[in-house]
Formats: C-alpha cells, sequence, structure tokens
C-alpha cells in the first residue's frame, strides 16, 4: 500500500482547492497557498524588488524542489492542459522575472507553466492565459518620510516610484498628470482604470500589519469624469447585483459549514455536537485567515481539520490565554497545556 506523506497531502489540497477556484493552476500557486511563498513577498517580487522567487520562500530551495515534484505527480494524474505564462515586473521596463537563483532554463519553465482543467473550450483556456499573463500594474508608494528624486536629485514627500536607481518623483516618472482616485468604490475605480490609458497602483506601508497595502489609484482625470458618469446610470442595477451576490455567498458559506462539521464529527465522534458547530463557524469565518479559509481547510483536509479542532481546545479547555496575558512565552505555554490537549484529543477521538 502506497503511503501518502504530509507534504503531498498539503500539494494536492492546495493543488485540488486552487484548480476549483480559478479553473487553472500554477507551481507559484499551490506554494502561496501552502504558506512558503508569503503574499507580501511575491508582491516584492513582482515589483521587481528581489532577484527571484526562490529567495523570498520560508523554506529551502530543496525543499521548494520536493513540493514540485509532488505537484507534477499530481498534474500528471490529473490530465490537466499546459499553458506557459509570461512574468515580467511591475516596472516601467516590464523586464521578465525570475522564479530560482540560478535560472536553469528547466525550472524556470515549469513554474512559468500552468496547468488549466480539461473540460475548459478553447475560448475560456485563451481567456484563462491572456488574464495570467497580463503584465502587473504600476506601483507608486506613498512614503513614510521625505526621499531624494534619483532622477532629479530634489528633495520630495509626494509619491514615488521605485527604480532600480532608487526612488523617483512623479514628475521624472512621467506619471505627474495623473490624478489620485482614492480606494473605496469598486466601481469607480475599476471602471476608471479601464477609461485610462496609463495608471498605477499606489500603496502605503502599515506599520500595524507590516505590509504595503493599497490606497487607491493614479489615472488620467477623464477616465475617472467617465466612470462617474457610468457609475451614475447603473447604481440601482449594481445594488440588486450586490444583494444576490451576498446571498450567495452567505448560502455557499452555510453549506461548507456543514461539511466541516460532520468531517470534525467523523474524526472525532466524541465532540459534543454544539461544540463541532461552534469550532466549523469559527473557523471557517470569510475573510479570518483562520485555518478554515486555507486552502487545506477548504479542502476538508483532515490534517487541517484536526488543526482547527486543536486550536479550539487550546483557548476553550486550557489556561492557555491566561498564561499568555500573565507574560508567559508562547512555546512554553503551549508545552505547559500540551497534556490537556492531548488528553481532551483522546476522548474526542474515542467517541
Amino acid at each position: 500500500m502506497q503511503v501518502v506523506t504530509k507534504l503531498e497531502r498539503r500539494v494536492v489540497a492546495a493543488a485540488e482547492e486552487t484548480l476549483t477556484r480559478q479553473r487553472q493552476v500554477g507551481p507559484g500557486d499551490v506554494l502561496a497557498a501552502m504558506g512558503w511563498l508569503p503574499p507580501g513577498r511575491i508582491t516584492e517580487w513582482r515589483q521587481g524588488r528581489v532577484p527571484d522567487l526562490e529567495s523570498v520562500a520560508v523554506v529551502t530551495p530543496a525543499r521548494l524542489a520536493d513540493a514540485l515534484e509532488v505537484f507534477r505527480r499530481w498534474v500528471d494524474s490529473r490530465g490537466l492542459r499546459p499553458s506557459e505564462i509570461e512574468y515580467v515586473s511591475a516596472t516601467r521596463d516590464r523586464r521578465p522575472l525570475r522564479f530560482t537563483a540560478g535560472g536553469d532554463p528547466g525550472p524556470e519553465a515549469a513554474y512559468r507553466t500552468h496547468w488549466l482543467a480539461a473540460d475548459l473550450t478553447d475560448s475560456q483556456r485563451d481567456r484563462l492565459t491572456t488574464r495570467q499573463s497580463r503584465p502587473p500594474d504600476l506601483v507608486v508608494v506613498i512614503p513614510a518620510k521625505p526621499f531624494t528624486c534619483s532622477g532629479c536629485s530634489t528633495a520630495d514627500d509626494g509619491m514615488l516610484i521605485m527604480e532600480d536607481a532608487g526612488p523617483l518623483c512623479m514628475t521624472c516618472a512621467d506619471l505627474d498628470h495623473l490624478v489620485f482616485l482614492p480606494s473605496g468604490d469598486a466601481a469607480l475605480t475599476r471602471r476608471a482604470k479601464q477609461a485610462s490609458r496609463l495608471s498605477a497602483v499606489v500603496v502605503e506601508f502599515s506599520r500595524s500589519r507590516r505590509r504595503h497595502e493599497r490606497r487607491g489609484l493614479l489615472v488620467e482625470q477623464a477616465a475617472v469624469e467617465q466612470a462617474e458618469q457610468q457609475c451614475l446610470s447603473d447604481e440601482e442595477v449594481r445594488a440588486r447585483r450586490r444583494e444576490r451576490d451576498r446571498e450567495r455567498r452567505e448560502a455557499a458559506d452555510e453549506v461548507f459549514q456543514q461539511r466541516l462539521t460532520e468531517q470534525i464529527t467523523e474524526l472525532f465522534p466524541g465532540c459534543p455536537p454544539a461544540r463541532a458547530d461552534e469550532i466549523s463557524h469559527h473557523t471557517s469565518i470569510r475573510g479570518s485567515g483562520r485555518v478554515g479559509r486555507s486552502a487545506a481547510g477548504r479542502a476538508l483536509d483532515p490534517e487541517a481539520v484536526t488543526r482547527a479542532v486543536i486550536a479550539s481546545i487550546r483557548h476553550g479547555d486550557t489556561p492557555y490565554d491566561d498564561l499568555l496575558m500573565s507574560g508567559v512565552p508562547r512555546d512554553e505555554a503551549r508545552s505547559r497545556i500540551r497534556a490537556d490537549i492531548d488528553r481532551i484529543l483522546t476522548l474526542w477521538r474515542a467517541g
């Protein structure tokens, strides 16, 4: 009997969930879903601020290679269709991005290849490939402090765009004719971007979240005016669509929570039904970032479900939170309550 390793379960769960959601999947998608490629570092790579994707991974290149080998075997078993994607940076020169430190053609091609569902039509495959190959947005930064422009050598405290030589002010970057459109209205933003011949995403570093966050767009003034007129003309229709989308999301979440509850009960028959419902609801809240919203969690991977149950026991049935509040280090606190968790898990597994 073939033994399935923990790595294989994680890779397959991430790949299956991504393929179901996107109808296509690439190596980078899987590694990101597994948490091996942090989203913020991927953004830095897409912006051309790091030399290669491997350098921002939280595991070694050898570990990445192991995961990609599992992914390749999974692809072969699914009969998916390949499509090679062009990856270019979010810089004005749109230079090709590199995945590996050595830049070897074989691994580079493997990373660029995305795999599409076999039942897609030719037109659907073309649309997916075109969307994936589209160059990323130019990125403009709201700086935390004044900077010196590498183009005109003058001090500036306005927006900047990063180039290899250093930060450029909006004038030197030829973006000073654009106007700032703050985030907040998705329809207005989407339409203004479509109407603008040139645009750039504006980001600002958040100290509390330790990452760059989107603040709006730079677009042409005429594009903003056109988008405003379009939004006024169909405001009622968009409101009805938002309500239908909200109802559909709620229905999908309810179905998933029910399936998650059933999986918890199957793995832990001794878990009280009300507690299983509570764990399912807590861990699968949309946007929470908890286990239930991960790729493995959405695939009802037994290991991910077990982690959700352990987290519930840790916070609800042990003095773990009190230990943290009293200043006990996290690792030590977890060590102290490990026996309590193991005892409850044993009881719940036994039924």
